[in-house]
Parts: C-alpha cells; sequence; structure tokens
C-alpha cells in the first residue's frame, strides 16, 4: 500500500476518531483545505464546520456522545498528478448509553476529495451522501435522520 493510501485513510479515521470523543474543532480543522458538503449545502471554515457538527450530535453530561464510527471499504483513487485523489468509504454508526443498548444507529456513504499540500494529504471536500439505512437515532441526533438524508 503506498503512503498516500496510508495518510488518506488516516485522515478519514482521525475524522471518527474526534467526532466519537466531542473534539469537533479538531475534526473541523482537517478541513483547514476544503469543506463539508450536507443536504447540498457548502459549508467552509473551522467555525462554521464544527458548529454543523454540534448542532447534529447529542452530547452527555460527561460531554461525549457515546459513539463509535466505522469507516468501511475505502476506495482510493490517486490522480496521476500526485496531488489529488478521491475516496468512496461507509460508514457505521454504534452508540450505547446507560439507558441505550449498544446498537447499530445508522449507515452511509461519504465521498471525499483530497488535495496534496506541501508534501501532505488534507480533505478538499466531504461530501455526506446519506443514509442508508436508519435505527433509532433518538439518543444520538439533536435532528431528525431519515432514510436518504445527508447527515
Amino acid at each position: 500500500m503506498s503512503d498516500s493510501i496510508v495518510e488518506i485513510y488516516n485522515l478519514l479515521y482521525r475524522y471518527v476518531d474526534a467526532i466519537d470523543t466531542a473534539r469537533f474543532d479538531d475534526a473541523a480543522m482537517l478541513f483547514d483545505h476544503g469543506a463539508v458538503v450536507a443536504g447540498g449545502k457548502r459549508i467552509e471554515g473551522r467555525q462554521a464546520i464544527a458548529a454543523l457538527w454540534r448542532s447534529w450530535v447529542r452530547l452527555y453530561p460527561d460531554g461525549m456522545p457515546h459513539t463509535r464510527h466505522l469507516v468501511t471499504n475505502p476506495l482510493v483513487e490517486l490522480d496521476n498528478d500526485g496531488a489529488r485523489a478521491r475516496c468512496h468509504s461507509q460508514w457505521t454508526l454504534l452508540q450505547a448509553t446507560t439507558a441505550f443498548p449498544l446498537q447499530v444507529v445508522a449507515t452511509g456513504r461519504y465521498d471525499d476529495r483530497f488535495i496534496r499540500v506541501d508534501g501532505h494529504w488534507h480533505f478538499a471536500e466531504r461530501i455526506y451522501l446519506g443514509v442508508d439505512l436508519v435505527g433509532d437515532t433518538s439518543a444520538h441526533m439533536l435532528l431528525p435522520l431519515g432514510g436518504n438524508q445527508n447527515g
């Protein structure tokens, strides 16, 4: 596996680690060279991106969402110029709280684009393609989440 692909995989995993530990500012920092697209709306800038996630995710008294995002099946395509890449991946969201037994909350897909800046890969764009399967989101989402919505 190439160093570029490993570095891109690590960006995918850093994102979910930051979201699952409620470090929304750290997750947003990963998009300093890019944007996220949710519901057809492009969001740019660290503060705006972090605010988006804060508006979605329920936090508990300990400050955590009690979730685990699993990113699977990442398909990375590197452009011939070595400066751009694209990755299509799937996500599965697990959650458990004291009142909510461990279960799958939802699954969906990401379409990501990356750029290489000063020898390192960065998110250029993350498109939330939508939610494919939805379980009980009441313990996780602050807003309703339904099938085929961006989330």
